[in-house]
C-alpha cells in the first residue's frame, strides 16, 4: 500500500509535467482512480518534498521556473479597487508577461501567498469571472487594495513597459 502511494505521486508529476495548463484535483483523480481527497494529501506531500506543485484556481501544475521565454522579472506592490483588476491583469499579459502570484503582508497572520498562473488574456478573463461569481473576496480586500505580483515578461523593455502601463492606469503608485 505504501509502494503505491509513492509511484502514484511519481505519476502525478510525470502527468503535470506533460500538461501545459492547470489540472484539476477531480480529473487527476479520475485518471489514477482514487478520491480527490488522495489526490489533495498526495498533493501536500508532495509539497513536503519540495515539489514545486502549485495550487490555482484552475488546477494544480507544476511550477517551471519563468519558461516561455519570461526571464525578466519584478515584485511589484500596487493598490487598485476590485473592478481595476481586469485592467491590471491586461496591462501584464499584453504585453507579452505574466502574473505569478499574489501576496499580501498581514499584521495578524503575516505574508498570505497565492499563486495565479495568469499567463494570457484567457487566464485573465478567466480569473476575473470567478472573481465576479465567487463569494469569497480578494485578499486586496484585507489591505485597503495594496498587495503585490510577481510579474514575469520576456524581456527587460517587455517589464518597464508593463511597469509604465501598471503606472499609466494608476495601479503602481
Amino acid at each position: 500500500m505504501h509502494s503505491e502511494g509513492i509511484k502514484r505521486r511519481k505519476a502525478i508529476v510525470e502527468y503535470l509535467q506533460a500538461q501545459a495548463t492547470p489540472v484539476k484535483g477531480t480529473e487527476l483523480a479520475r485518471f489514477f482512480h482514487v478520491s480527490r481527497q488522495v489526490i489533495v494529501q498526495d498533493i501536500a506531500l508532495l509539497r513536503a518534498e519540495n515539489r514545486n506543485v502549485l495550487s490555482t484556481n484552475k488546477g494544480y501544475l507544476l511550477f517551471r521556473s519563468l519558461e516561455k521565454g519570461c526571464s525578466h522579472t519584478a515584485v511589484v506592490m500596487v493598490r487598485h479597487t476590485l473592478e481595476q483588476t481586469r485592467k491590471e491583469m491586461r496591462s501584464i499579459v499584453d504585453y507579452g508577461g505574466r502574473m505569478l502570484d499574489v501576496f499580501i503582508e498581514h499584521d495578524l497572520y503575516g505574508q498570505i501567498r497565492a499563486e495565479l498562473a495568469i499567463n494570457d488574456l484567457e487566464d485573465a478573463e478567466d480569473f476575473c469571472r470567478s472573481l465576479e461569481s465567487s463569494t469569497s473576496r480578494p485578499l486586496l480586500d484585507l489591505t485597503e487594495g495594496w498587495h503585490c505580483h510577481t510579474v514575469a515578461a520576456p524581456s527587460e523593455k517587455a517589464l518597464q513597459l508593463i511597469l509604465q502601463e501598471l503606472r499609466g492606469n494608476g495601479i503602481l503608485p
